[in-house]
C-alpha cells in the first residue's frame, strides 16, 4: 500500500457527493447510494487505520511538492483512528437519516452536502498544513450551515444565524493566528511550524498567537464562554443532522486544539494555564445547563459543552497520562455523542415527544429498546465497565499526579452531575408514565404502526453505536494501547516531524 492511499478516506466521499447530485429527484436511489457509501468509507478507514498502525506516521506531498512548500497530509496515529471514528459516525448516521430525513429534505440535497461535510471532515483530520485546516473547516461551516437550515423552519433559522455568525467569527480569528504564524515563520506546513517556532526569541508574540489559535478554536470547540451558540442551534435540526453534528463538529475543534497546542506550542506553561482554568469552567457552566433543560436535544447538548471540558482539562495538564485520557475520551465521546441523539430521535419516533415531563412508558412499551438505550445514556455517565469510565481512570489519575486538586473537583463536579442527569432522563424516558398529552393522543409517536423495514433502520444505528462502544469499554486494553501510542507521540512529535520533512531536513537534535 503506498502513502497516497491516505487521500481516499477525502476523495472517497467527495465522489460519492458528485455521483449523488445525479440522482436529485430519486430519494430512495440517494438513501441506497448513501449508506452503501457509508459502508465503503469504513472500510477505507480500516484499511488506513490497519496501514497505520503497522507502519507508523504517513506523510503525502500533493503534486509531488517537497515539503514544507506544498501540501502535506498525513496520518499518524491519532488522525486514523479520527477517521475510523467518522466513518463509523458516518455510516450510522446515513442509516439513520434514511427514516429520518423526509423526503422533501433529500430532494433539497441532504445527501450530497453530508458527504461534503464528511470530506470536511476527513481533510481536517488528515491536513499537515495550517492553512488548509483552515480551508477544511470552512468546508464544513458551509456544509454545517445548509445542514442545519435544511426544511427552513423558524427555529433552525433562528439557531443558525447563532450557529453561523460566531463560527464565522471563529473562522476570521482562525485566519488571523494564521497570518500572524505565518509572518513570524515563513511556513504554514505544521511540523515545520515545530521547528520555526521553537526558534522565535519573543516568547510573547508566541503566546499572542497561540491565544488567537485558542479564542478560535474555542468557539468550534464549544468552550466557555463561548460556547452559547451550541446549545441554541444543535437541537432545531432533524436528529440525524443534530447527531453528526455533535458527534464529530465539535471534536475537529478539539482535535485542532490537541494538534496545534502539542505540535506547534508544546510546553507552554501559561497556554496550559489558560487550558487548565477554560476546562474547569467549560465543566461546570455545561453540567449546570444540563441540570435546568427539559428538551432531551436540549440536555445533550450542554453534556457536549460539559465533556469538551473533560478533553481541554487532560490537554491543559500535559502529561503523558492526561494525554492519554484525552485521546481515549475522545474515542468514547464521539460514538457515544452521535448515539445520544440518535436515541433522542428514536424516543421521538416512539413516544412523539422531547419533553421530559411528556415522554415515558418505554419500557413497557419496547423493553428491549430500552435496555439498548441504556448503553450509550449510562456509557456516557461512565459507569464500569462502559466506555467512559477507563479515560476518568486517566484524568483522574493525571490530576492527582499533577497536584491540580481543582481539576479534580471539576472532573468529579461533572461527573456526578452527569450521572444526576442521566439518571432524570432514564428515570423520565423508561419508568415514568406517559402525560395526559400522549394519553390523549394530542402528541403521539409513530413507530409501532411502521413497517418492520423501517423499524430496523431506526434500531440498527443506536445498536451499531452502543455495540462500538461496549467495545471501548470491555476492550479498553487495546483502546489505552492506541491512546498511550497517540499520547507518546504528541509529547515527542519527532516521529510526525521526521515523516513530513525527512530526517535529513527535520534539524531536531
Amino acid at each position: 500500500m503506498s502513502p497516497q492511499f491516505i487521500i481516499w478516506p477525502v476523495i472517497f466521499p467527495l465522489l460519492l457527493s458528485v455521483l449523488l447530485l445525479f440522482t436529485w429527484a430519486k430519494v430512495n436511489l440517494q438513501r441506497f447510494i448513501s449508506i452503501a457509501g457509508s459502508v465503503v468509507s469504513v472500510v477505507l478507514a480500516v484499511a488506513l487505520f490497519t496501514y497505520t498502525r503497522s507502519e507508523g506516521v504517513i506523510a503525502m506531498q500533493a503534486g509531488n511538492w517537497p515539503a514544507p512548500f506544498g501540501i502535506t497530509f498525513v496520518s499518524d496515529s491519532l488522525s486514523s483512528v479520527l477517521i475510523l471514528l467518522a466513518s463509523l459516525a458516518g455510516l450510522a448516521v446515513s442509516v439513520f437519516s434514511s427514516v429520518g430525513i423526509n423526503s422533501p429534505r433529500v430532494r433539497f440535497g441532504f445527501y450530497p452536502v453530508y458527504h461534503i461535510l464528511l470530506t470536511g471532515l476527513n481533510g481536517a483530520f488528515l491536513t499537515g498544513d495550517i492553512f488548509n485546516l483552515y480551508v477544511w473547516f470552512e468546508v464544513i461551516i458551509i456544509c454545517s450551515f445548509v445542514l442545519i437550515t435544511l426544511g427552513g423552519e423558524r427555529k433552525q433559522l433562528e439557531g443558525a444565524v447563532k450557529y453561523f455568525t460566531l463560527n464565522m467569527l471563529a473562522s476570521v480569528i482562525f485566519l488571523t493566528a494564521i497570518a500572524i504564524v505565518y509572518g513570524l515563520t515563513g511556513t504554514l506546513n505544521m511540523a515545520d511550524l515545530s521547528l520555526q517556532i521553537a526558534k522565535i526569541e519573543n516568547r510573547f508574540l508566541v503566546d499572542i498567537a497561540a491565544l488567537f489559535f485558542f479564542v478560535g478554536f474555542g468557539i468550534k470547540a464549544a468552550v466557555f464562554p463561548l460556547y452559547f451558540w451550541l446549545p441554541a442551534s444543535y437541537h432545531t435540526p432533524p436528529d440525524a443532522i443534530s447527531a453528526i453534528f455533535g458527534g464529530l463538529l465539535t471534536k475537529v475543534g478539539v482535535y485542532a486544539y490537541i494538534r496545534v497546542f502539542t505540535l506547534i506550542f508544546p510546553a507552554d506553561a501559561f497556554i496550559r494555564e489558560v487550558l487548565v482554568v477554560t476546562a474547569i469552567l467549560t465543566i461546570a457552566s455545561g453540567a449546570l445547563g444540563a441540570l435546568i433543560q427539559n428538551n432531551l436535544r436540549k440536555v445533550f447538548s450542554y453534556l457536549i459543552v460539559c465533556h469538551i471540558g473533560f478533553m481541554m482539562a487532560g490537554l491543559g495538564l500535559g502529561t503523558e497520562q492526561s494525554f492519554t485520557g484525552t485521546v481515549s475520551y475522545l474515542i468514547h465521546d464521539i460514538l457515544v455523542k452521535t448515539n445520544i441523539f440518535l436515541v433522542s430521535g428514536l424516543a421521538l419516533a416512539i413516544t412523539g415527544s422531547l419533553s421530559l415531563r411528556d415522554i415515558g412508558g418505554l419500557y413497557k412499551q419496547h423493553p428491549w429498546i430500552a435496555l439498548l438505550m441504556a448503553i450509550p445514556l449510562f456509557s456516557l455517565v461512565g459507569v464500569p465497565p462502559l466506555s467512559g469510565f477507563w479515560p476518568k481512570i486517566s484524568l483522574f489519575g493525571a490530576a492527582l499526579d499533577t497536584q491540580s486538586y481543582w481539576v479534580l473537583g471539576a472532573l468529579i463536579f461533572g461527573s456526578l452531575l452527569t450521572l444526576f442527569i442521566i439518571a432524570k432522563v432514564w428515570a423520565a424516558l423508561v419508568w415514568q408514565n406517559p402525560s395526559e398529552k400522549i394519553e390523549k393522543g394530542e402528541v403521539y409517536g409513530t413507530f409501532s404502526g411502521l413497517p418492520a423495514g423501517i423499524r430496523v433502520r431506526y434500531v440498527f444505528p443506536v445498536a451499531l453505536l452502543a455495540l462500538c462502544s461496549l467495545y471501548v469499554g470491555l476492550g479498553a486494553e487495546f483502546i489505552m494501547d492506541i491512546s498511550t501510542d497517540v499520547a507518546l507521540l504528541l509529547k515527542d512529535p519527532k516521529p510526525y516531524i521526521e515523516a513530513v520533512l525527512g530526517p535529513e531536513q527535520s534539524l531536531i537534535p
